[in-house]
């Protein structure tokens, strides 16, 4: 059922989506201080390619500069990024097989806005370690 999900999501949100964040990763590593943004850009890029079966975690050894790095995102990329997911999603919700894939788009927001901390993970490896379904 992932498979198919994510072929679904692959054609109607999900190559647009990654390809603004390749844009972005693209733009971030100009300045040479910002390619950490662009790794993350890369690394979300291919999480929205494929999301169904994976999920993000908090990393555990994010520290302070992963939250200041989020907040130069945020003004650089970031807000523009999830206005992207907000808008696909509204798009997408707007027919009744849509609906699953704009839920989807609105769940990427977060990340979007914030992504330096994150880490993308197979659902059964959260499940493993934290005894809980995401």
């Amino acid at each position: 059922m992932r498979l198919l999900l994510n072929l679904v999501w692959f054609f109607l949100a999900g190559f647009w989506m990654a390809l603004g964040y390749a844009v972005a990763a693209l733009i971030m590593v100009v300045p040479i201080v910002t390619i950490p943004f662009s790794i993350a850009a890369l690394r979300i890029a291919g999480f929205c390619l494929w999301p169904f079966g994976r999920t993000v975690v908090p990393a555990a050894d994010a520290g302070v500069m992963s939250g200041i790095g989020n907040v130069i995102w945020l003004l650089l990329a970031g807000w523009w990024l999830a206005l992207g997911h907000l808008l696909t999603g509204a798009f997408l919700c707007l027919t009744i097989i849509g609906i699953p894939f704009g839920i989807a788009n609105f769940k990427l927001i977060p990340v979007s806005l914030l992504p330096l901390g994150q880490r993308v993970v197979p659902i059964g490896s959260v499940q493993d370690r934290a005894g809980v379904a995401f």
